[in-house]
């Protein structure tokens, strides 16, 4: 008999421990994440009455409560930069961080039908679920970049360096998103727990103060929440305040990693069993 008649036969086999096979099936099904990500930001918006414009409004109008507020009440510290400019560049990681981390501690139960009908790396829909939120994010920057004039500021230099703090961003967003969405198949209360989670993870980052008024060591140990050394690492490369992050960008950049590398671990082995327990 002719092979070419025979029919084609995909094997799945189960994988003990971490492996690369995770990441490696992924990039075999990249269509089908372009296609998750294409999906979730059509349902974010979908019957919306502004539509994208809700990226723009969120963190001006959390700009200008935080200015009232804090800026004129409280007299917090700018680092001699106008604090809507000063909080408004904080904002724009905070939220994209914050948005990745609801839509993907959700994103797996809500696929649950979708995961026990067919194969596909099941990587694809958490990942999905932080990565569409890079449109959001874009329109966000765009508009501090027309702000920062307005309010007399201008960009400098170290802007060469602002792509490895977004990078930083997509990954603590990637690391924690994938704890939080894998536990929720596991534990379905953590849904509730996330948005507390969130709005204590805002105050303990420098978003409405300035991580200056921290002395040394503390402010290189202030790294070990990663959105600190992101939140600071965007108003220095882009408004010149302070110094370099330095060790705080350190122990971020760590800190990130492991929870990156654990993120995939933890989801690799659930992954097995996904389809059973969702």
């Amino acid at each position: 008999m002719n092979d070419a008649s025979l029919p084609h036969i995909t094997t799945i086999r189960s994988h003990k421990g971490f492996t690369f096979s995770t990441i490696s099936s992924l990039w075999q099904y990249h269509e089908l994440l372009y296609f998750f990500i294409w999906r979730d930001i059509k349902v974010r918006y979908k019957q919306t009455i502004v539509g994208m414009s809700w990226a723009i409004i969120q963190p001006l109008l959390a700009m200008i409560v935080f200015s009232i507020f804090f800026g004129k009440l409280a007299k917090m510290p700018s680092d001699n930069i106008p604090y809507p400019v000063f909080c408004y560049t904080a904002l724009v990681p905070w939220i994209f961080f914050a948005n990745a981390l609801s839509q993907c501690s959700e994103s797996l139960v809500r696929s649950s039908d979708l995961i026990k009908k067919i194969y596909f790396p099941k990587l694809a829909i958490p990942l999905s679920s932080v990565l569409s939120g890079a449109v959001d994010f874009a329109l966000s920057l765009v508009v501090l970049f027309i702000m920062m004039p307005f309010f007399g500021v201008s960009p400098t230099a170290e802007i060469i360096w602002l792509p490895l703090f977004i990078l930083l961003a997509i990954t603590t967003s990637i690391g924690v998103g994938l704890w939080l969405a894998t536990l929720n198949v596991i534990f379905r209360d953590v849904r509730y727990a996330v948005p507390f989670l969130i709005q204590l993870w805002l105050y303990a980052s420098p978003v409405v103060y300035p991580s200056s008024l921290l002395p040394e060591p503390w402010r290189s140990i202030y790294g070990i929440n990663p959105m600190a050394g992101v939140v600071e690492g965007f108003r220095w490369s882009l408004l010149g305040t302070g110094n370099p992050p330095g060790t705080m960008l350190a122990v971020s950049a760590c800190i990130s990693l492991i929870l990156l590398f654990t993120g995939i671990l933890f989801f690799s082995r659930v992954e097995k069993k996904m389809a059973d327990i969702i």
